[in-house]
């Protein structure tokens, strides 16, 4: 199917094909037809999957033609808010259709002058949304089309009440739509209670409900002195374009994005304590490739949709499983490769097997080299020993001939590296336990753990 077949207005199509747009995505084709036929929709798909012109071409489409005029979209972060305004905007702007961004942090005044002016789509969070109906300052905004995005996140931020307030205010005589990456109970019974007969559609298969398996997944299982060394190692060596690094607390975000600037990389971080303007700045930076490495919490990073994302690390390993899809899920999109990398101590390899054990990930062990290799003259002895105990093959020699004297000594080389590297002679530096270690140190933790629980039980 091409995006002609829709039949969009002029000027709609022409923000269209200026966007790039040629074929639709699955959740693209089946959503765009059903909201311009004025139908309830449920849609489960995740983020990077086209979902916003799915249903933000329909209603520029309704706009343009004079068939409503407001519509109202609800997303559970400031920057969602920002990013799907601006993405209608560039599609609808040669049909001169107006999109503004509300959220908190920012000044009432403007915003409210420029909704009772009549901006046709209002992009909104849903506290200050709440607080300006609350207030008697929007009663003249009375959307005909109300978008839902990415509901199970603003179930997970404890938005459902608020959302459920907000629906209080709006007309009843109103096309509504949902849009969620999951659909748990929560989510099923508010579409229930704001959606009329409603159409459901997904277009997530059963293996995106764990983890993309275009994104190739590691662990490094680390000292908790090592995380700091690791992470700067490993920027150093994986040819990222855009990385993403999670950390758990506000606080670690700010160290781990001030020892990353001072090795020298373009690092910026992002927690819900830095002030709205910043926060703007530092995403437009990161998405316009401004910015290298994004330091992040979890919920600051909800609902950000960058592009070029190459790989995600977990500084620490998350604590419930779907935050771990949730962080890796922002690489390996649009069908292109990512990469994540989790370090993790012994002490959390209980957690990391849980993780794997839920979502179906499948993470492989690896170990990072971070010096060179120092051969000593006893294993320069050893190397030789080895090497005179191989037994010569017939015709070695007619083999040889194969091979000027140029080439042997680049053979020779690659011969004695692959011999060093089978036989492991010599000593790196090592960052991270091969699996025989981390098998031993995880046995050695839960019998410690055993140990004190025993101790405990016997005290009681």
């Amino acid at each position: 199917m091409n995006f002609s077949e829709f039949n969009f207005n002029r000027d709609i199509a022409k923000g269209v094909k200026i966007a790039g747009f040629r074929e639709p995505s699955p959740i693209q084709e089946e959503a765009i037809p059903l909201i311009l036929d004025g139908i309830d929709l449920v849609a489960q798909a995740h983020t990077g999957t086209g979902k916003t012109a799915a249903f933000g071409l329909p209603i520029l489409e309704k706009l343009a033609n004079k068939e409503i005029e407001k519509a109202l979209i609800i997303t559970p972060t400031r920057e969602l808010a920002s990013q799907v305004s601006d993405e209608i905007y560039y599609l609808g702007r040669f049909a001169g259709i107006r999109t503004l961004a509300v959220y908190g942090g920012a000044p009432y005044g403007r915003q409210i002058a420029l909704i009772n002016k009549g901006v046709q789509v209002v992009v909104a969070t849903p506290g200050r949304l709440r607080d300006l109906y609350q207030k008697g300052k929007i009663d003249n905004f009375n959307p005909e089309v109300v978008v839902l995005d990415e509901a199970d996140e603003m179930l997970d931020m404890g938005f459902l009440d608020v959302v459920k307030e907000i629906f209080e205010y709006i007309p009843q005589n109103r096309q509504t739509l949902l849009f969620s990456a999951t659909m748990p109970e929560p989510i099923k019974e508010l579409a229930n209670n704001l959606l009329y007969n409603p159409e459901y559609i997904s277009v997530v298969r059963e293996e995106d409900s764990t983890t993309n398996n275009k994104i190739e997944q590691y662990y490094y299982v680390i000292d908790e002195n090592q995380r700091d060394l690791a992470i700067v190692n490993l920027l150093e060596q994986e040819n990222f374009n855009k990385a993403l690094i999670f950390c758990r607390m506000k606080r670690e975000v700010d160290r781990v994005t001030e020892h990353l600037k001072a090795q020298g990389f373009n690092a910026e971080g992002l927690h819900g304590d830095i002030e709205q303007l910043q926060r703007d700045e530092i995403v437009r930076g990161y998405r316009r490739g401004q910015i290298d490495i994004l330091v992040a919490t979890d919920v600051a990073a909800r609902g950000l949709d960058i592009k070029g994302v190459t790989h995600v690390f977990n500084y620490h390993i998350p604590f419930d499983p779907q935050s771990y899809v949730h962080r890796i899920g922002r690489t390996g999109r649009a069908g292109k490769d990512g990469k994540a990398i989790t370090l993790v101590s012994v002490e959390e390899f209980r957690e990391l097997k849980r993780i794997q054990k839920e979502v179906g990930a499948s993470m492989e062990l690896a170990v990072l080299n971070v010096g060179s290799l120092e051969i000593k003259d006893e294993d320069i002895a050893t190397l030789k020993s080895k090497i005179s105990k191989i037994e010569e093959i017939e015709n070695i020699d007619t083999i040889l001939e194969h091979f000027s004297s140029e080439d042997r000594d680049e053979l020779l080389k690659k011969l004695l590296s692959y011999t060093i590297k089978k036989e492991n002679i010599g000593s790196n530096e090592l960052i991270g336990y091969d699996k025989d270690k981390t098998d031993s140190l995880y046995r050695e933790y839960l019998a410690e753990q055993k140990a004190t629980k025993r101790k405990k039980a016997r005290r009681n």
